[in-house]
Protein backbone atom coordinates (compact mmCIF):
# COMPACT_ATOMS: atom_id res chain seq x y z
CA UNK A 1 0.00 0.00 0.00
CA UNK A 2 1.28 3.57 -0.73
CA UNK A 3 2.26 6.03 2.08
CA UNK A 4 2.67 8.94 2.96
CA UNK A 5 -0.48 11.45 2.29
CA UNK A 6 -3.42 11.31 0.30
CA UNK A 7 -3.05 13.39 -3.36
CA UNK A 8 -6.12 12.81 -4.79
CA UNK A 9 -9.77 10.84 -4.73
CA UNK A 10 -7.80 8.34 -6.82
CA UNK A 11 -5.16 7.84 -4.20
CA UNK A 12 -7.88 7.72 -1.75
CA UNK A 13 -10.05 5.29 -3.14
CA UNK A 14 -6.55 2.98 -3.96
CA UNK A 15 -5.73 2.90 -0.11
CA UNK A 16 -9.52 1.94 0.91
CA UNK A 17 -9.56 -0.69 -1.19
CA UNK A 18 -6.68 -2.25 0.01
CA UNK A 19 -7.48 -1.86 3.66
CA UNK A 20 -8.74 -4.61 5.71
CA UNK A 21 -11.65 -3.45 6.30
CA UNK A 22 -14.96 -3.39 5.06
CA UNK A 23 -15.73 0.22 6.34
CA UNK A 24 -14.58 3.83 6.74
CA UNK A 25 -15.35 6.44 9.04
CA UNK A 26 -16.44 10.44 6.95
CA UNK A 27 -16.97 13.54 9.46
CA UNK A 28 -17.07 16.62 9.67
CA UNK A 29 -17.78 19.45 11.84
CA UNK A 30 -21.19 20.98 13.68
CA UNK A 31 -21.73 24.49 14.47
CA UNK A 32 -20.17 23.82 18.15
CA UNK A 33 -17.16 22.32 16.50
CA UNK A 34 -18.09 18.77 17.65
CA UNK A 35 -16.80 15.70 14.58
CA UNK A 36 -20.18 13.94 13.53
CA UNK A 37 -20.27 11.48 11.01
CA UNK A 38 -20.90 8.25 9.77
CA UNK A 39 -19.37 4.39 9.62
CA UNK A 40 -19.61 3.95 5.88
CA UNK A 41 -19.45 0.60 3.64
CA UNK A 42 -16.13 0.20 1.48
CA UNK A 43 -18.26 0.24 -1.78
CA UNK A 44 -20.26 3.58 -0.77
CA UNK A 45 -17.33 5.57 0.27
CA UNK A 46 -15.57 4.51 -3.13
CA UNK A 47 -18.91 5.61 -5.09
CA UNK A 48 -19.09 8.84 -3.01
CA UNK A 49 -15.25 10.02 -2.81
CA UNK A 50 -16.27 10.67 -7.14
CA UNK A 51 -19.45 11.89 -6.04
CA UNK A 52 -19.98 13.12 -2.79
CA UNK A 53 -23.43 11.70 -0.93
CA UNK A 54 -26.34 13.21 1.16
CA UNK A 55 -26.00 13.79 5.09
CA UNK A 56 -28.80 15.05 6.98
CA UNK A 57 -29.13 18.82 7.36
CA UNK A 58 -29.84 18.84 11.05
CA UNK A 59 -26.23 18.61 11.75
CA UNK A 60 -26.06 22.09 11.20
CA UNK A 61 -29.72 22.94 12.48
CA UNK A 62 -29.11 21.06 16.00
CA UNK A 63 -26.97 21.87 19.31
CA UNK A 64 -24.50 19.79 21.48
CA UNK A 65 -27.18 17.83 22.71
CA UNK A 66 -29.14 17.79 19.33
CA UNK A 67 -32.05 20.04 20.25
CA UNK A 68 -33.12 22.04 17.25
CA UNK A 69 -32.82 25.29 16.87
CA UNK A 70 -35.87 27.05 16.55
CA UNK A 71 -34.80 30.64 15.43
CA UNK A 72 -33.01 29.35 11.71
CA UNK A 73 -34.30 29.14 8.51
CA UNK A 74 -31.25 27.05 6.51
CA UNK A 75 -33.39 23.86 7.93
CA UNK A 76 -36.23 22.96 10.19
CA UNK A 77 -39.26 20.94 10.53
CA UNK A 78 -40.18 23.86 7.53
CA UNK A 79 -37.90 21.98 5.30
CA UNK A 80 -38.19 18.72 6.21
CA UNK A 81 -34.73 18.09 7.29
CA UNK A 82 -33.46 17.13 3.47
CA UNK A 83 -29.93 15.29 2.79
CA UNK A 84 -27.63 17.89 1.81
CA UNK A 85 -24.75 17.21 -0.34
CA UNK A 86 -21.31 16.19 1.39
CA UNK A 87 -18.06 16.26 -0.60
CA UNK A 88 -15.55 14.38 0.92
CA UNK A 89 -11.53 15.84 0.95
CA UNK A 90 -9.51 13.21 -0.02
CA UNK A 91 -6.19 14.47 1.17
CA UNK A 92 -7.77 14.58 4.66
CA UNK A 93 -7.58 10.51 4.71
CA UNK A 94 -5.33 9.14 7.76
CA UNK A 95 -6.00 5.97 9.62
CA UNK A 96 -6.94 5.87 13.68
CA UNK A 97 -3.97 3.66 15.30
CA UNK A 98 -6.70 2.57 18.40
CA UNK A 99 -8.96 1.29 15.95
CA UNK A 100 -7.37 -0.97 14.11
CA UNK A 101 -6.13 1.50 11.45
CA UNK A 102 -9.20 2.04 9.73
CA UNK A 103 -9.83 4.98 7.65
CA UNK A 104 -11.11 8.00 8.60
CA UNK A 105 -11.80 11.54 5.99
CA UNK A 106 -12.96 14.87 6.71
CA UNK A 107 -16.06 16.00 4.75
CA UNK A 108 -17.21 19.22 3.69
CA UNK A 109 -21.01 20.67 3.01
CA UNK A 110 -21.44 21.78 -0.37
CA UNK A 111 -24.34 24.26 -1.91
CA UNK A 112 -26.34 26.53 0.20
CA UNK A 113 -25.15 24.30 3.25
CA UNK A 114 -21.51 25.36 2.51
CA UNK A 115 -22.34 29.14 3.84
CA UNK A 116 -22.99 28.28 6.95
CA UNK A 117 -20.34 25.28 7.42
CA UNK A 118 -17.76 26.08 9.46
CA UNK A 119 -15.17 25.00 7.52
CA UNK A 120 -16.79 26.36 4.44
CA UNK A 121 -16.76 29.89 6.12
CA UNK A 122 -13.06 29.04 6.76
CA UNK A 123 -12.06 28.49 2.99
CA UNK A 124 -14.18 31.44 1.96
CA UNK A 125 -11.98 33.46 4.32
CA UNK A 126 -8.42 31.82 2.82
CA UNK A 127 -9.44 32.32 -0.70
CA UNK A 128 -10.02 36.13 -0.04
CA UNK A 129 -6.55 35.84 1.72
CA UNK A 130 -5.26 34.27 -1.50
CA UNK A 131 -7.00 37.01 -3.49
CA UNK A 132 -4.98 39.55 -1.32
CA UNK A 133 -1.64 37.97 -2.11
CA UNK A 134 -1.03 35.63 1.28
CA UNK A 135 -0.95 32.27 2.96
CA UNK A 136 -1.40 31.58 6.16
CA UNK A 137 0.71 29.83 8.98
CA UNK A 138 -0.74 28.80 12.15
CA UNK A 139 -1.07 26.20 15.13
CA UNK A 140 -3.60 25.83 18.01
CA UNK A 141 -2.72 25.34 21.35
CA UNK A 142 -5.10 24.14 23.90
CA UNK A 143 -5.37 23.32 27.76
CA UNK A 144 -7.30 20.55 29.38
CA UNK A 145 -8.26 19.04 32.31
CA UNK A 146 -7.82 15.14 32.79
CA UNK A 147 -9.28 12.87 35.52
CA UNK A 148 -9.34 9.68 37.41
CA UNK A 149 -13.13 9.42 35.75
CA UNK A 150 -15.40 7.75 33.80
CA UNK A 151 -18.37 9.39 32.43
CA UNK A 152 -20.41 7.91 34.43
CA UNK A 153 -18.31 8.48 37.42
CA UNK A 154 -18.14 12.14 36.99
CA UNK A 155 -22.52 12.31 36.56
CA UNK A 156 -22.94 10.58 39.06
CA UNK A 157 -20.55 12.99 41.61
CA UNK A 158 -22.74 16.18 39.90
CA UNK A 159 -18.77 16.83 38.75
CA UNK A 160 -17.91 17.59 42.66
CA UNK A 161 -15.13 16.02 44.47
CA UNK A 162 -13.81 14.50 41.31
CA UNK A 163 -10.28 12.82 41.62
CA UNK A 164 -7.70 14.86 39.35
CA UNK A 165 -5.15 12.76 37.56
CA UNK A 166 -2.16 14.39 39.57
CA UNK A 167 -2.63 16.62 42.17
CA UNK A 168 -1.63 19.67 42.70
CA UNK A 169 -0.65 22.88 40.93
CA UNK A 170 2.31 21.44 39.52
CA UNK A 171 3.10 23.48 36.28
CA UNK A 172 5.71 22.19 33.81
CA UNK A 173 6.60 19.63 36.58
CA UNK A 174 9.28 16.70 35.15
CA UNK A 175 8.04 14.68 38.23
CA UNK A 176 4.48 14.86 36.61
CA UNK A 177 5.64 14.16 33.03
CA UNK A 178 7.35 11.19 33.98
CA UNK A 179 5.07 9.42 36.14
CA UNK A 180 2.35 10.48 33.33
CA UNK A 181 4.53 9.18 30.40
CA UNK A 182 2.51 6.43 29.25
CA UNK A 183 -0.37 8.43 28.79
CA UNK A 184 1.73 11.63 27.41
CA UNK A 185 3.79 8.91 25.14
CA UNK A 186 0.56 7.37 24.02
CA UNK A 187 -1.11 10.79 23.20
CA UNK A 188 1.96 11.84 21.19
CA UNK A 189 2.36 8.52 19.30
CA UNK A 190 -1.45 8.16 18.68
CA UNK A 191 -1.68 11.79 17.32
CA UNK A 192 1.24 11.33 14.80
CA UNK A 193 0.37 8.40 13.43
CA UNK A 194 -3.17 10.85 12.37
CA UNK A 195 -0.85 12.80 10.91
CA UNK A 196 -1.37 15.22 13.56
CA UNK A 197 2.30 16.17 14.94
CA UNK A 198 2.30 18.01 18.64
CA UNK A 199 5.44 20.23 19.68
CA UNK A 200 5.19 19.11 22.69
CA UNK A 201 3.23 18.47 25.79
CA UNK A 202 3.58 19.52 29.54
CA UNK A 203 1.72 20.00 32.90
CA UNK A 204 0.05 23.22 33.30
CA UNK A 205 -1.22 25.46 36.48
CA UNK A 206 -3.84 23.03 37.94
CA UNK A 207 -4.55 19.53 39.88
CA UNK A 208 -4.19 17.39 35.86
CA UNK A 209 -4.09 19.92 33.46
CA UNK A 210 -2.22 19.16 30.23
CA UNK A 211 -1.29 21.70 27.46
CA UNK A 212 -0.41 20.29 23.93
CA UNK A 213 0.92 22.61 21.18
CA UNK A 214 -0.23 21.44 17.51
CA UNK A 215 2.62 21.45 14.55
CA UNK A 216 1.87 24.50 12.67
CA UNK A 217 0.44 23.77 9.21
CA UNK A 218 -1.50 25.93 6.76
CA UNK A 219 -4.92 27.69 7.75
CA UNK A 220 -7.27 24.84 7.11
CA UNK A 221 -5.15 21.98 7.69
CA UNK A 222 -4.09 23.99 11.36
CA UNK A 223 -8.21 23.58 11.71
CA UNK A 224 -8.48 20.14 10.66
CA UNK A 225 -5.74 19.11 12.97
CA UNK A 226 -6.75 20.98 16.20
CA UNK A 227 -10.49 19.61 15.61
CA UNK A 228 -9.11 16.53 15.34
CA UNK A 229 -7.06 16.50 18.40
CA UNK A 230 -9.71 17.56 20.63
CA UNK A 231 -12.12 14.54 19.64
CA UNK A 232 -9.26 12.35 19.63
CA UNK A 233 -7.02 13.34 22.74
CA UNK A 234 -10.93 12.76 24.73
CA UNK A 235 -10.83 8.92 23.06
CA UNK A 236 -7.25 8.36 24.21
CA UNK A 237 -8.04 9.42 27.74
CA UNK A 238 -11.52 7.41 27.75
CA UNK A 239 -10.07 4.21 26.71
CA UNK A 240 -7.35 4.64 29.59
CA UNK A 241 -10.81 4.89 31.87
CA UNK A 242 -10.16 8.40 32.24
CA UNK A 243 -11.96 11.68 31.40
CA UNK A 244 -10.64 14.78 29.50
CA UNK A 245 -12.95 17.99 29.68
CA UNK A 246 -12.16 21.39 26.87
CA UNK A 247 -14.79 23.55 29.07
CA UNK A 248 -13.56 26.90 29.22
CA UNK A 249 -13.88 26.89 32.96
CA UNK A 250 -15.18 23.79 34.63
CA UNK A 251 -14.47 24.71 38.70
CA UNK A 252 -14.12 28.14 39.25
CA UNK A 253 -11.59 27.39 42.13
CA UNK A 254 -9.16 26.25 39.01
CA UNK A 255 -8.05 27.98 36.09
CA UNK A 256 -9.73 28.32 32.89
CA UNK A 257 -8.74 26.22 29.42
CA UNK A 258 -7.10 28.17 26.64
CA UNK A 259 -7.30 27.24 22.79
CA UNK A 260 -4.57 29.98 21.42
CA UNK A 261 -3.87 30.50 17.84
CA UNK A 262 -0.49 31.04 16.81
CA UNK A 263 -0.64 32.96 13.01
CA UNK A 264 1.42 35.13 10.89
CA UNK A 265 0.89 35.58 7.10
CA UNK A 266 3.06 34.13 4.28
CA UNK A 267 3.76 34.91 0.26
CA UNK A 268 5.40 33.36 -2.44
CA UNK A 269 4.56 29.77 -1.77
CA UNK A 270 4.89 30.08 2.32
CA UNK A 271 8.25 31.28 1.99
CA UNK A 272 8.41 34.83 3.09
CA UNK A 273 6.96 35.89 6.25
CA UNK A 274 4.73 38.91 5.75
CA UNK A 275 4.66 39.64 9.53
CA UNK A 276 8.31 40.40 9.62
CA UNK A 277 10.40 42.89 8.71
CA UNK A 278 14.56 42.94 10.18
CA UNK A 279 14.44 46.76 9.67
CA UNK A 280 11.15 47.55 12.09
CA UNK A 281 10.24 47.79 15.69
CA UNK A 282 10.13 44.44 17.10
CA UNK A 283 10.64 43.48 13.62
CA UNK A 284 6.93 44.22 12.97
CA UNK A 285 6.21 44.69 9.55
CA UNK A 286 3.67 47.35 8.24
CA UNK A 287 1.79 44.28 7.41
CA UNK A 288 1.74 43.18 10.58
CA UNK A 289 0.67 46.58 12.55
CA UNK A 290 -2.27 46.70 10.43
CA UNK A 291 -3.64 42.81 11.03
CA UNK A 292 -3.02 43.61 14.62
CA UNK A 293 -5.08 46.61 14.38
CA UNK A 294 -8.05 45.12 12.40
CA UNK A 295 -7.94 41.98 14.97
CA UNK A 296 -8.22 44.87 17.83
CA UNK A 297 -10.84 46.84 15.97
CA UNK A 298 -13.54 43.67 15.11
CA UNK A 299 -12.77 41.56 18.30
CA UNK A 300 -15.46 42.74 20.72
CA UNK A 301 -17.64 42.32 17.11
CA UNK A 302 -16.43 38.65 16.97
CA UNK A 303 -16.00 37.48 20.64
CA UNK A 304 -19.46 35.39 19.87
CA UNK A 305 -17.06 33.33 17.46
CA UNK A 306 -14.19 32.49 19.83
CA UNK A 307 -15.93 32.46 22.88
CA UNK A 308 -18.98 30.62 22.14
CA UNK A 309 -20.95 29.01 25.24
CA UNK A 310 -22.40 30.30 28.48
CA UNK A 311 -19.20 29.39 29.94
CA UNK A 312 -16.90 30.64 27.94
CA UNK A 313 -17.23 33.96 29.59
CA UNK A 314 -16.64 32.40 33.35
CA UNK A 315 -12.61 32.72 31.90
CA UNK A 316 -12.88 35.85 30.32
CA UNK A 317 -12.22 37.50 33.20
CA UNK A 318 -9.07 40.15 34.87
CA UNK A 319 -6.40 37.98 36.35
CA UNK A 320 -7.22 34.36 35.13
CA UNK A 321 -5.02 34.21 31.93
CA UNK A 322 -7.51 35.19 29.46
CA UNK A 323 -8.21 38.46 28.05
CA UNK A 324 -10.92 41.16 28.79
CA UNK A 325 -10.09 43.98 26.63
CA UNK A 326 -8.51 43.93 22.54
CA UNK A 327 -4.85 44.84 23.40
CA UNK A 328 -1.79 44.19 22.29
CA UNK A 329 1.97 43.57 23.64
CA UNK A 330 4.97 42.45 22.99
CA UNK A 331 5.17 38.64 24.58
CA UNK A 332 2.48 40.27 27.11
CA UNK A 333 0.36 37.35 28.46
CA UNK A 334 -1.95 39.39 30.07
CA UNK A 335 -2.65 40.84 26.45
CA UNK A 336 -5.83 39.38 23.53
CA UNK A 337 -2.94 39.91 21.30
CA UNK A 338 0.73 38.49 21.57
CA UNK A 339 3.38 39.12 19.44
CA UNK A 340 6.41 36.97 19.46
CA UNK A 341 9.51 38.82 17.80
CA UNK A 342 11.75 36.28 16.25
CA UNK A 343 13.60 35.11 13.00
CA UNK A 344 11.88 34.92 9.95
CA UNK A 345 10.73 31.13 10.57
CA UNK A 346 9.34 31.91 13.99
CA UNK A 347 8.13 35.79 14.09
CA UNK A 348 4.31 35.34 14.96
CA UNK A 349 1.36 36.28 16.70
CA UNK A 350 -0.87 34.61 19.11
CA UNK A 351 -4.53 35.34 19.17
CA UNK A 352 -5.06 34.60 23.00
CA UNK A 353 -9.13 34.76 23.39
CA UNK A 354 -10.13 31.71 22.25
CA UNK A 355 -11.07 29.15 24.83
CA UNK A 356 -10.83 25.28 24.79
CA UNK A 357 -14.29 24.93 23.95
CA UNK A 358 -14.24 27.18 20.89
CA UNK A 359 -14.67 25.58 17.27
CA UNK A 360 -11.01 25.38 15.66
CA UNK A 361 -12.42 26.20 11.98
CA UNK A 362 -13.85 29.42 12.93
CA UNK A 363 -11.16 30.90 15.29
CA UNK A 364 -8.82 30.55 12.36
CA UNK A 365 -11.87 32.42 10.50
CA UNK A 366 -11.87 35.23 12.96
CA UNK A 367 -8.55 35.22 13.92
CA UNK A 368 -7.27 35.60 9.77
CA UNK A 369 -10.65 37.61 8.28
CA UNK A 370 -10.07 40.35 11.33
CA UNK A 371 -6.27 41.21 10.80
CA UNK A 372 -6.98 40.99 7.27
CA UNK A 373 -9.72 43.61 7.36
CA UNK A 374 -6.80 45.75 8.92
CA UNK A 375 -4.45 45.54 6.26
CA UNK A 376 -7.51 46.00 3.69
CA UNK A 377 -8.22 48.98 5.29
CA UNK A 378 -4.40 50.16 6.38
CA UNK A 379 -5.54 50.26 10.33
CA UNK A 380 -3.20 51.15 12.80
CA UNK A 381 -3.55 50.00 15.91
CA UNK A 382 -3.11 51.11 19.91
CA UNK A 383 0.55 51.89 21.57
CA UNK A 384 1.59 48.32 22.72
CA UNK A 385 0.60 47.20 26.41
CA UNK A 386 3.46 47.42 28.51
CA UNK A 387 3.31 45.56 31.97
CA UNK A 388 -0.19 44.15 33.16
CA UNK A 389 -3.14 44.87 30.79
CA UNK A 390 -5.62 44.25 33.49
CA UNK A 391 -4.40 46.99 35.74
CA UNK A 392 -4.49 49.34 33.11
CA UNK A 393 -7.93 51.33 31.58
CA UNK A 394 -8.46 50.80 27.78
CA UNK A 395 -10.81 52.73 25.41
CA UNK A 396 -14.28 51.85 25.66
CA UNK A 397 -14.15 50.33 22.13
CA UNK A 398 -11.97 47.60 22.63
CA UNK A 399 -14.08 46.29 25.60
CA UNK A 400 -14.75 42.40 25.19
CA UNK A 401 -18.33 41.52 25.62
CA UNK A 402 -19.13 39.83 29.00
CA UNK A 403 -21.69 37.13 28.06
CA UNK A 404 -22.68 35.00 25.14
CA UNK A 405 -25.68 36.96 24.86
CA UNK A 406 -24.35 40.54 24.59
CA UNK A 407 -21.59 39.20 21.82
CA UNK A 408 -24.37 37.41 19.83
CA UNK A 409 -25.66 40.57 19.36
CA UNK A 410 -22.67 42.32 18.24
CA UNK A 411 -22.06 39.35 15.76
CA UNK A 412 -25.31 39.67 14.16
CA UNK A 413 -24.95 43.25 13.41
CA UNK A 414 -21.05 43.58 12.50
CA UNK A 415 -20.92 44.62 9.14
CA UNK A 416 -17.54 43.64 8.74
CA UNK A 417 -18.36 39.79 9.48
CA UNK A 418 -21.18 40.33 6.91
CA UNK A 419 -18.67 40.92 4.70
CA UNK A 420 -16.36 38.37 5.20
CA UNK A 421 -18.63 35.53 5.98
CA UNK A 422 -21.30 36.18 4.37
CA UNK A 423 -24.63 37.46 5.23
CA UNK A 424 -26.25 33.49 5.49
CA UNK A 425 -23.36 32.51 8.31
CA UNK A 426 -23.52 35.93 10.51
CA UNK A 427 -27.27 35.09 10.62
CA UNK A 428 -27.34 31.70 11.10
CA UNK A 429 -24.48 31.75 14.30
CA UNK A 430 -25.66 34.58 15.95
CA UNK A 431 -29.09 33.11 15.95
CA UNK A 432 -27.17 29.44 17.07
CA UNK A 433 -25.83 31.89 19.69
CA UNK A 434 -29.01 33.15 21.04
CA UNK A 435 -30.64 30.20 21.11
CA UNK A 436 -27.12 28.82 23.19
CA UNK A 437 -27.69 31.68 25.64
CA UNK A 438 -31.23 30.78 26.51
CA UNK A 439 -30.63 27.00 26.93
CA UNK A 440 -28.58 28.15 29.84
CA UNK A 441 -28.75 31.43 31.67
CA UNK A 442 -25.79 32.34 33.58
CA UNK A 443 -25.64 31.43 37.25
CA UNK A 444 -23.47 33.18 39.78
CA UNK A 445 -21.99 29.67 40.15
CA UNK A 446 -21.25 26.97 37.59
CA UNK A 447 -24.46 24.71 37.71
CA UNK A 448 -24.09 21.26 37.32
CA UNK A 449 -26.77 21.70 33.94
CA UNK A 450 -23.67 23.91 32.66
CA UNK A 451 -21.61 20.94 33.72
CA UNK A 452 -23.94 18.40 32.01
CA UNK A 453 -23.96 19.86 28.92
CA UNK A 454 -20.18 21.32 27.97
CA UNK A 455 -18.13 18.48 30.23
CA UNK A 456 -17.70 15.83 27.78
CA UNK A 457 -18.80 16.67 24.46
CA UNK A 458 -17.65 20.16 23.94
Amino acid sequence: MPEGPIRSAEDAAARVRDSRHDFVKVALTDMDGLLRGKFMHRDKFLNAIETGFGFCDVVLGWDINDQLYDNISLTGWHTGFPDAQVRIIPETGRQIPFEDDCWLFLAAFEDKSSQVCPRGVLTKVLERASEMGFETLGGFEFEFFVFEETTETARAKNYQNMTPLAPGNTGYSLLRQTTLSALYTDIFQSLARMQVGLEGIHEEMGPGVIEASIQAADGLAAAEKASLFKTYTKAIVQNRDLLATFMAKWSAKEAGQSGHFHLSLTRDGGTANAFHDPAGEHRISATMRHFIAGQQSLMPELTAIVAPTVNSYRRLVPGLWAPTDATWGIDNRTCAIRVLPGSPKSHRLEYRVPGADANPYLVAAAAIASGLYGVENNLEPTDAVSGNAYALTHPENLALPRNLPDAASRFAGSAAARDWFGDAFVDHFAATRDWEARQLPMEAEISTAELDRYFELI
